[in-house]
């Protein structure tokens, strides 16, 4: 049987593990599976001393388009995306104007056809105004449903009430990705300074302990599917540990609160490290990674928000929070499996691949397997490499991550069956599509 490409002697991984085996590809889909060297194709690659598997699905990015293009666009962030072994991209609706109903989510998708370099879905933002139309938004084609914001970020969106979010969560029926700080606690914590160490003091852990606990009790009453996001304090872990064993609430970790970085980052950084929820002491982190190992995280994501290094320096609190990290997704990961043993190689393709796709019930993605669409990553985990600011992708033109060793580098992309990364560097033109989600 033909195949358009052949991939060759890679090492398959799932959440299960490694498997030995050839890959074919046709018609963008994976084709089969097995000992397939005698077989033609068009292409072959050699894939032998490589590690595949299924192109990460970032479930958290801001791509800053509309609005704010002079920060980040889709094609930019999604090239940032490609270089980094992303294949599928969820972008938040922070924009400017705000994707908050049908035809600002018309207009993202006309924007990313044919320019996106990775599969892509839009975010709808939850508002006062549009909280009894969630049920018929979040069913809209290409978007994975309904974000919410409880505290003030970057952007206008804001619902900040228990009223409106019971509101949200009864109209709603799919899962909803939540930034959880407290806004009220939030402003009561506001003082004077100048100081970016503050920030981590001021948006504390009891703004993000309140803001979860605020979930729990809507979660129960209504029976909505709260996800938190970037989950940031040791106080909230014991919360959404005991809310898992009887509520449907998944949360979320990033690397820039498993790395190295702590409160000491501010010194090194400054406002570089400055991001919302805060980089917290490293007694926090601490937990989280713990939690990390003891499985209770149900997806990573790099809540990718880029600002160019002018507006980032401007003096605190003035300096807009947020940083790229959707190239150094992956690389993050991997290292912190292979190097600090927080989780294995398999818990990466668990946490980036399949648990997204149930989560929010992606169609044909997230595994190597006959049928699903051939977004393929292939990575060289024993290569040690420093990731430099050359290296970034993304227009900002900056990453926290620059100088930082990461063991495990892409070598090969596959996006719907074409290559378009091919020995770390681009080939091809963007081949991302519009994510499918079953609505049943």
């Amino acid at each position: 049987m033909h195949f358009d490409t052949l991939l060759l002697g890679g090492t398959l991984w799932s959440s299960s593990g490694p498997t030995r085996a050839d890959l074919g590809i046709r018609d963008e889909k994976i084709a089969e599976i097995g000992e397939l060297s005698s077989r033609s194709a068009r292409e072959i690659v050699d894939c032998n001393g490589l590690d595949l598997m299924p192109g990460i699905i970032d479930t958290q990015v801001h791509f800053r388009e509309p609005g704010l293009e002079h920060k980040e666009d889709i094609e930019s962030g999604s090239r940032a995306a490609l270089h980094g072994g992303v294949t599928t991209f969820f972008e938040m609706p922070n924009t400017a104007p705000p994707t908050t109903d049908a035809d600002a989510l018309n207009d993202k998708l006309q924007r990313a056809s044919g320019r996106s370099w990775v599969n892509y879905a839009f975010f709808v933002g939850a508002t006062s105004e549009n909280a009894d139309r969630c049920v018929e938004l979040e069913m809209l084609p290409g978007t994975p449903g309904i974000k919410i914001f409880m505290g003030s970020s970057t952007g206008s969106l804001l619902v900040p009430d228990d009223d409106t979010l019971e509101r949200i969560f009864r109209s709603c029926k799919r899962r909803c990705p939540v930034h959880a700080e407290d806004h009220y606690c939030l402003e009561a914590h506001k003082r004077p300074t100048n100081n970016v160490r503050d920030h981590y003091s001021i948006r504390d852990s009891e703004c993000a302990l309140k803001a979860t606990q605020r979930l729990v009790s809507l979660a129960r009453k209504t029976g909505g599917k709260p996800h938190i996001l970037h989950v940031s304090t040791a106080e909230e872990l014991p919360v959404i540990y005991e809310a898992k064993r009887e509520l449907p609430i998944t949360c979320e970790v990033t690397p820039p609160h498993l790395w190295v970085f702590s409160d000491d980052c501010y010194e090194r950084l400054g406002t570089l490290a400055q991001m919302n929820p805060p980089i917290r002491t490293r007694e926090h982190r601490e937990a989280i990674r713990e939690a990390l190992r003891n499985g209770l995280f149900d997806v990573f994501g790099s809540d990718h928000a880029p600002h160019t290094l002018e507006e980032k320096s401007s003096e605190y609190p003035k300096s807009p929070s947020g940083m790229p990290g959707v190239q150094t997704l992956l690389p993050a990961m991997l290292t912190l499996a292979q190097e600090d043993g927080l989780i294995s190689v398999a818990d990466v393709v668990r946490l980036g691949c399949e648990a997204p796709t149930r989560l929010y019930d992606i169609q044909g993605k997230g595994k190597l397997s006959p049928g699903f669409d051939a977004d393929i990553v292939a990575v060289d985990l024993r290569k040690r490499w420093q990731f430099q600011r050359e290296d970034v992708e993304s227009k900002c033109g900056w990453s926290p991550f620059e100088g930082e060793a990461f063991t495990g580098q892409v070598v090969h992309v596959w996006v719907n069956g074409s290559q378009t990364v091919c020995e770390r560097e681009r080939i091809g033109s963007p081949m991302g599509k519009v994510v499918r989600f079953d609505r049943g």
